[in-house]
């Protein structure tokens, strides 16, 4: 809008100063609802420069400012909808159609270039979109992975639970003849056995979303962690620390905590330039385990996102399935720290 009252008072071959001033000022507010109401605004555009020559004689408005124009034609093809697109296109070519017409654009050049312009805006529009829905599919195929993933690890609970009331009814059954209170020490682990394991089938349900059959190989733990620890054969060392008790925690809280800190040192053992040690620290308390992976990196170059595909966006992910968070960012003086907070119950949101 200054850039307009600019050119309104120190071009000295504009035309119609008031009006050209009033109008490219007035529409700069079309800008504000380019993604929410992109046809209205280009219907406001095209009806205010359309109407503007009835009050000028025959003139058109033409400010260089008002180049701004092609932002609300490029949100017609960015945001709007596929219905809105075909109006908003067939209403431009419209009144391209009407301004030759009547005179305002004449020379053949003229009318090829404001044709260029007007499909150079469209064509970067039709690119982002296209470009912003091939992004959302990765990243939700990534999420679809980390589901099944800790759909996987729920399975081996609850493969285990079920194993267990199946030797204990057996073992129940063998004795029931000479020792009935055996039979009936037998039914109450057999109770509470099924009730862990429809908790977990639960959670297993709201989180699968593929019929696929899941992988039977043992789940990892934060026993696991210690795996993580000492000097790889490239890269900065690894300390872990635990601390608090974590003999009672679910299981899948226990993969997952296993899971983000695995994928933490991965990235950082890729990505954080000089760095010579990463710590891992898991802190239990009796509402939530919380899990600090940091290094000492340079921090003059960013961490990127694991060539596996969007592993940071895996980690929020799971961590949000089983109700808690994840954040990740640089540290004040150097390294980056990647922070997650699981409730200690696992309940699944």
């Amino acid at each position: 809008m200054p850039v307009a009252v600019l050119e309104g008072v120190m071009r000295p071959d504009l035309s119609w100063r008031a009006l050209s001033v009033t109008v490219t000022v007035g529409l700069v507010f079309t800008l504000l609802w380019r993604r929410t109401r992109p046809l209205l605004m280009v219907l406001i555009i095209f009806a205010a420069t359309s109407l503007a020559p009835l009050f000028t004689g025959g003139a058109a408005i033409e400010m260089y400012t008002m180049a701004y124009v092609l932002v609300a034609l490029y949100a017609l093809f960015r945001w709007g909808s596929g219905r809105e697109v075909a109006i908003g296109f067939a209403i431009m070519l419209a009144a391209v159609s009407m301004s030759v017409a009547a005179g305002r654009i004449a020379a053949p050049a003229d009318m090829i270039g404001a044709f260029a312009v007007m499909v150079s805006s469209f064509a970067l529009g039709v690119a982002f979109r296209f470009r912003s829905r091939a992004r959302m599919r990765e990243l939700d195929q990534v999420k679809l992975l980390e589901r099944e993933q800790l759909a996987r690890d729920l399975h081996d609970t609850v493969a285990h639970h079920v194993s267990a009331m199946a030797i204990r009814a057996q073992a129940g059954l063998a004795t029931a003849a000479t020792h009935p209170g055996a039979a009936t020490e037998a039914l109450r682990v057999i109770e509470a056995e099924a009730s862990r394991t429809l908790a977990e089938m639960r959670a297993m349900v709201r989180v699968l979303r593929r019929h696929e059959p899941a992988e039977l190989a043992p789940g990892k733990h934060i026993a696991d962690l210690a795996q993580l620890a000492g000097q790889g054969r490239v890269g900065p060392s690894v300390d872990v620390e635990i601390r608090g008790d974590l003999d009672s925690l679910p299981p899948s809280i226990g993969a997952a905590i296993y899971r983000i800190a695995q994928e933490s040192v991965t990235n950082a053992r890729r990505h954080a330039r000089h760095a010579t040690r990463i710590e891992v620290s898991v802190a239990a308390d009796d509402t939530s385990v919380r899990l600090r992976v940091s290094d000492d990196g340079d921090n003059s170059s960013t961490h990127t996102i694991s060539s596996a595909g969007y592993g940071l966006i895996g980690m929020i992910e799971r961590a949000g399935l089983l109700g808690g968070s994840c954040e990740a960012g640089p540290n004040p003086g150097r390294g980056w720290t990647v922070t997650a907070v699981l409730p200690r119950t696992g309940a699944v949101t």
